[in-house]
Formats: structure tokens, C-alpha cells, sequence
């Protein structure tokens, strides 16, 4: 069939309207919809054929029972659900009613055209129903990652919205020990704080082991900042509970579920998360950042520097702490999963390089020892060897017990790249005022 005999063929196929004939010829022409081509094209026939032009209304149309003609209907909708939300990007989805999906197979099999032809009915939908969004919202089409996400229910008719997670980036420095990063739930009672109707004695009835964390101290303020439902934090890694986070601080991610703001000012923000935590732990550097941040985080390659108090049992003379230091200073390091872990973690031998070390004695029982390593290195067991569970260690060198009495980690760096890349950061509205 030649196109003209394509056009009537679907016109006379039955009452179609002209989103609907459009949509079968999509692929013809640009910058029209499928509501203009299908207009065209029955005006162009109509000339052709010497016929009267009749037009057919989307409420008379088999194929999309009337739903070509709710386009700005569902956009009104859509934009009413979310007249509380903030949000830059959105997408829009359509569940079809299996009737409309057949009529849409029936259109082209009736007209003897490829079962392929043109544009599906859902893509046609989502896209007129979409543009009435953004031009009511001004905000953009995201097909990725969209900062909100519309499902049009046709059959039940209904607008579902999804709000995706906002992040916010930063560095934290952990002022305090006995601290952790994240939650720590009781694993007798599993934070119920109860075993057996009566208070649980492995944490004093309190369902935590720990009745803060930094993730405490951080996360609930950025959750009612942006109006969320919840926050999650994300860290590169994680120090020791007895040890404190100096220096540049750590990395971390705050995923913030349901927000209903984005636009926040991030140095108010970091002002009320300071306070909020009281000097126990304080975050610096917080930008607005993308979803790709959370994976940067926990996956970029990154190395530590660490500064350790350390108390031998003999005496210990500056020549052999030297010696000592120097042979640990960019040493392969073979380490087993330390006793102090190996109840939550696999057993398993790894390597790690130290990438430089260096040490100040104090007297001949006390040492302060610099530790720049790969990512993973255990420093309390390269220090005190645990029981031979790591090799080379600065015990077994010096041949005396060595116990860390104190670990501050003083800096967390990526190791071919910095963390913090432009890409991975949303510029944030309130910054630029």
C-alpha cells in the first residue's frame, strides 16, 4: 500500500481520532504531534477523495475510548498530588487497560499494517500528558533519575506519585569516642530492648548498644530539612567505635527518602546539623549530589592516614623504634580477619601496603605512630601483630608487646581521585541567592 491507501485504511478501520490515526504514521515528519498528523492526514484524504472532511472526537474513538481527549485532565491531576512537593525533574508512566492495548493491535491488524507501525499508545501518552506537566511546573523531563516519578492508572483512574531520594554529600569529624557510625541495635534483643518480657540485660533495656551515633547526630536533621520520611547515612568506610575522626574528615552520603524539599541552603543546613550535635561530631563541605554519590562513596578506592597512642610493654629505644618504623614504611602487609571481628566477618588473609609510616617516641614505654595506608589496612593489628595474625607488625619487629591505647584517623582520601567531583553535585538554588 502506498501511504495516501495506508491513511484510509486506518480512517476506515472505524471511528479513530486523530491522536489515534496519528499515531500510526509517528515515524513521518517531525515537530508535530500525533493529534496533528492524524488531522492532516484526514484533511489530506478528505482533498484526495473529493470527500466531506469529517473529524472524529476522542470520546468516539474505539481504540482509545475517550482517553486522547484527558490529556490536560491527567496533567491537572498529576500537577494537584505534588502542589507540596519541590522537584526539578519528573517522568511520566501509564498502565494501559489491556482493552486500549488490544484496540491498539486490532487498529493495525484491521488496516493490513506492520503490527510495528507508528508509536504505541502509552509512549503517546506519557509524552502530551508529560509536556502539560512541565509546562505547568517549569521543570524537565528526567528519563533516568527523576526527582519524582508519575504512574497514570487509566483502569483504576488514578495518579500514583514515587518522590526518589535526595542526597546531600559531606565530610564528618567525629569529636568523641564510643561513638559509631551508624546505628547499633542490640543483637540479643534486636533493639526491642526486651528478651523474654523483661528488659534486656545485654544493653540495660536500652535496644542499643550505643545511644548515638553519627548517623543520629546527622541524618534526622537533613531528614526534616527536606520534609522526608526517613534518611540513611553512607559512609566511605567506617572507624572503630573508640576511635575519633579528625583531621578532613569522612566522607559520607545522607539519602533522604520521600523529600518534599531539595532546594535547601546546605550552609544552614551544616549550621543546624553542628549544633544539633553539640560538639560531639561536626560535618563540613555539604553539597546537594546525585544518587551516583551513594556508590561513589562506598565504592571509590581510598587510603587513611591514622595517628596511634602507643604503650610498649619493655622498654623500647629510639634506634629500634626507628629501625622498626622504617621497616614498616611502605611494607606489604598480609593480615588475617583480626580476632576482634572475625565473629562478624568472614576469615580470610588480605594484603595492604602501607604507603608510609613514621613514629615519635615519647619515652621508652610510649610512642606516637603515623600510620598512611591503603584502604582496609588494620592499624591496631599492625601495631600489636595479633598474635601473629599480621606480618610484618611493629610488635613482632620489635620483639615487645605493643598495645594502641588511642587511634585517631586523620584524613580519608580517594586514591587516584579526590571524592568530590563536579558531576556528582546538584547546584542548589538557595546557594546562588
Amino acid at each position: 500500500m502506498d501511504f495516501f491507501a495506508e491513511a484510509r485504511a486506518v480512517i476506515d478501520a472505524g471511528p479513530v481520532c486523530d491522536s489515534c490515526l496519528g499515531r500510526v504514521f509517528a515515524d513521518r515528519s517531525f515537530g508535530l504531534s500525533n493529534a496533528d498528523r492524524g488531522e492532516g492526514l484526514r484533511v489530506a484524504v478528505a482533498l484526495a477523495d473529493d470527500e466531506p472532511y469529517e473529524t472524529v472526537a476522542p470520546e468516539d474513538c474505539w481504540v482509545c475510548d475517550g482517553e486522547c481527549g484527558r490529556f490536560a485532565e491527567w496533567a491537572d491531576r498529576a500537577v494537584a498530588a505534588v502542589q507540596t512537593v519541590e522537584f526539578d525533574t519528573y517522568q511520566v508512566g501509564t498502565r494501559t487497560p489491556p482493552l486500549i492495548e488490544e484496540n491498539d493491535r486490532l487498529l493495525r491488524e484491521d488496516a493490513g499494517l506492520d503490527p510495528d507501525a507508528g508509536e504505541l499508545f502509552k509512549s503517546n501518552f506519557n509524552r502530551e500528558v508529560g509536556k502539560r506537566i512541565g509546562r505547568q511546573t517549569e521543570t524537565e523531563v528526567d528519563f533516568e533519575r527523576p526527582d519524582i516519578q508519575f504512574t497514570l492508572d487509566l483502569a483504576t483512574d488514578r495518579v500514583d506519585t514515587q518522590l526518589n531520594s535526595a542526597f546531600v554529600y559531606g565530610r564528618y569529624r567525629k569529636l568523641e569516642r564510643d561513638i559509631p557510625q551508624t546505628e547499633w541495635p542490640c543483637r540479643e534483643c534486636h533493639g526491642s530492648g526486651r528478651r523474654r518480657g523483661d528488659p534486656c540485660d545485654h544493653c540495660d533495656g536500652e535496644g542499643y548498644l550505643y545511644l548515638e551515633s553519627v548517623e543520629q547526630l546527622t541524618a534526622p536533621v537533613v531528614a526534616e530539612a527536606m520534609d522526608g520520611t526517613d534518611a540513611t547515612f553512607h559512609g566511605a568506610g567506617r572507624e572503630d567505635v573508640d576511635a575519633k575522626m579528625l583531621g578532613t574528615g569522612r566522607p559520607f552520603v545522607i539519602e533522604v527518602e520521600e523529600p518534599h524539599r531539595r532546594r535547601v541552603d546546605t550552609d544552614e543546613l551544616e549550621a543546624d546539623i553542628n549544633a544539633f550535635a553539640d560538639g560531639k561530631v561536626e560535618v563540613e563541605g555539604l553539597r546537594l549530589a546525585g544518587y551516583e554519590m551513594v556508590e561513589r562513596v562506598k565504592e571509590l578506592d581510598a587510603s587513611k592516614t591514622y595517628r596511634a597512642a602507643v604503650e610498649f610493654d619493655a622498654d623500647v629505644s629510639d634506634a629500634d623504634l626507628t629501625d622498626a618504623i622504617d621497616e614498616i614504611d611502605s611494607a606489604t602487609i598480609k593480615q588475617e580477619t583480626p580476632q576482634r571481628v572475625d565473629h562478624r566477618r568472614a576469615s580470610k588473609t588480605r594484603t595492604r601496603e602501607v604507603l608510609s609510616a613514621s613514629a615519635e617516641r615519647e619515652d621508652a614505654r610510649h610512642a606516637t605512630v603515623d600510620i598512611h595506608g591503603e584502604g582496609g589496612l588494620y592499624i591496631k593489628e599492625l601495631i600489636s601483630s595479633d598474635e601473629g595474625r599480621t606480618e610484618p607488625s611493629l610488635a613482632g619487629i620489635l620483639g615487645v608487646d605493643a598495645t594502641v591505647n588511642a587511634l585517631d584517623v586523620l584524613a580519608v582520601k580517594g586514591t587516584e581521585e579526590p571524592f568530590e567531583r563536579e558531576e556528582f553535585f546538584i547546584d542548589s538554588d538557595e546557594d546562588d541567592t
